[in-house]
């Protein structure tokens, strides 16, 4: 069924593009004021709204910024129901710009939070030979890593650990970690964040 027929169901990218485009109209926005404050170009703004390309969460987060709200309401539109799955079709997964990457490094999101506070953040991350920088990352939370294809020196706090496809590593988020050495291309591995709950 075509995507865009009856009973056929937004995409991600849509849905946080129509999100952000009622949210800009609810506050008497113009595209221009918009991408004037999140520091993106018109027609960039203008495509995201209408569903023609993904962002980064750097991106969503300036737009979330320049609109006054929360990153949550921008994916308000999607998978509404609270009982409903999220299901990502190989290849679909929004892609993530985080800090301190750069060429070579991918990072899908394949899955989001729908509740008002984050607890978790799976992702697909493929590394090549192009990677030009090797990041350092530091978050809250604890973090599961597992290890699809390729071989890689990654390294958590003082200590380097080599990973080959089936191996996993778990640390604490607060620790400095990231890769070390890009051994065998092309790799691929999981990468899953559980945040802390607030306390009650």
């Amino acid at each position: 069924m075509n995507r865009h027929g009856e009973g056929a169901t937004a995409s991600l990218e849509e849905s946080v593009g129509a999100a952000i485009k009622e949210q800009r109209q609810r506050h008497g926005l113009t595209i221009a004021q918009v991408s004037e404050q999140a520091s993106i170009s018109r027609g960039m703004l203008s495509k995201i709204e209408n569903g023609q390309t993904s962002a980064g969460m750097d991106t969503l987060a300036r737009i979330a910024r320049a609109l006054g709200v929360s990153m949550s309401m921008l994916f308000s539109k999607y998978d509404v129901t609270a009982s409903s799955a999220q299901h990502i079709k190989k290849g679909m997964g929004m892609e993530v710009v985080r800090r301190g990457t750069k060429n070579g490094h991918t990072y899908h999101l394949l899955a989001y939070d729908q509740g008002p506070v984050k607890l978790f953040e799976p992702f697909l991350i493929t590394m090549n030979d192009d990677s030009e920088r090797y990041p350092t990352f530091q978050h809250p939370g604890t973090e599961f890593l597992y290890m699809l294809e390729g071989k890689i020196e990654y390294r958590c706090g003082q200590e380097t650990y080599l990973l080959e496809p089936g191996d996993s590593l778990t640390f604490q988020g607060e620790v400095p970690h990231g890769p070390e050495k890009l051994v065998k291309y092309p790799i691929k591995f999981l990468s899953f964040i559980v945040y802390p709950r607030a306390a009650e």
